[in-house]
């Protein structure tokens, strides 16, 4: 099975979109992921653009926030249906809110579902805080529920809302890895969904503990035949990043620090 690995446009949006893509390409990702502009033309440019470098697309979506269901329903459709246009391989959503009830989330799930029919994209709903999905036992809950559905698992939101490293949690964790289609690398604490730096010594720990879920989900996608799995090193930008607290300046690189972790994982799954 291919491990294809997507960089994240993340951090990067300063740069020129065509430098940024340049670099993609040298530091030997597969693609981007990515969210678009709801401006159909800048949209398609940059797709476009994308597509002539010879690179794969996941298209990301977060930026629908709305507090009030109706108007985020709205706002939330029109955003995956500009996603869609972009022929990625899927669209991965931060999906609904973590103070919606279930039937107003499993609606929003239900839209994803109709427009994925409609437009031939399959859309993966992201494990996040503050959305649907934002602990381990509440994510389970949907699962059980809805077994269909397909996550895009990024684990370290859960350490820190869990305060722990979900050693109780063995069954909820086992139900995502079930459910995963697709991978966020980013390492979390119980403090934090992001330690400051994954290549030194003292947070080997953290580290060895997610690559213990995530050598389940390689195995797993294997098992079934996948001929392909997608994996993100998604180590954020501040205010995930943690800054010097006199200087205000990045205490590590992070664009290095996601190379990194996407060498670590071509190493370990050859």
């Amino acid at each position: 099975m291919k491990i294809a690995y997507f960089c994240p446009l993340w951090g990067s949006e300063a740069i020129h979109f065509e430098d940024f893509l340049n670099r993609v390409l040298e530091a030997g990702y597969d693609g981007v992921e990515m969210s678009f502009p709801l401006d159909e033309k800048e949209r398609d440019q940059k797709a476009n653009l994308i597509n002539s470098y010879g690179l794969k697309l996941i298209a990301q979506h977060w930026e629908t926030v709305d507090a009030d269901f109706l108007v985020h329903s709205k706002n939330f459709e029109r955003r995956l249906r500009n996603l869609a246009a972009t022929n990625p391989l899927f669209i991965n959503s931060q999906t609904g809110k973590d103070y919606y009830s279930f039937d107003q989330n499993k609606a929003l799930f239900e839209l994803a579902s109709q427009i994925s029919i409609e437009t031939g994209i399959p859309v993966l709903h992201e494990t996040h805080r503050g959305k649907w999905s934002f602990a381990a036992h509440i994510t389970k809950g949907y699962l059980d529920r809805l077994p269909e559905l397909k996550i895009a698992l990024d684990i370290s939101h859960w350490c820190v809302t869990a305060e722990s490293f979900l050693e109780d949690q063995e069954e909820a964790v086992q139900t995502a890895i079930r459910s995963t289609a697709h991978l966020h690398a980013r390492v979390g604490y119980t403090e934090g969904p992001q330690v400051p730096d994954p290549r030194v010594p003292e947070w080997k720990p953290a580290l060895e503990r997610h690559f213990m879920w995530w050598d389940q989900v390689i195995e797993k996608a294997a098992k079934e035949g996948k001929k392909t799995f997608t994996v993100t090193p998604e180590f954020g930008a501040p205010p995930y990043m943690v800054l010097h607290p006199q200087t205000g300046e990045p205490l590590v690189n992070q664009w290095e620090v996601n190379a990194w972790m996407m060498e670590a994982f071509k190493k370990r799954y050859l």
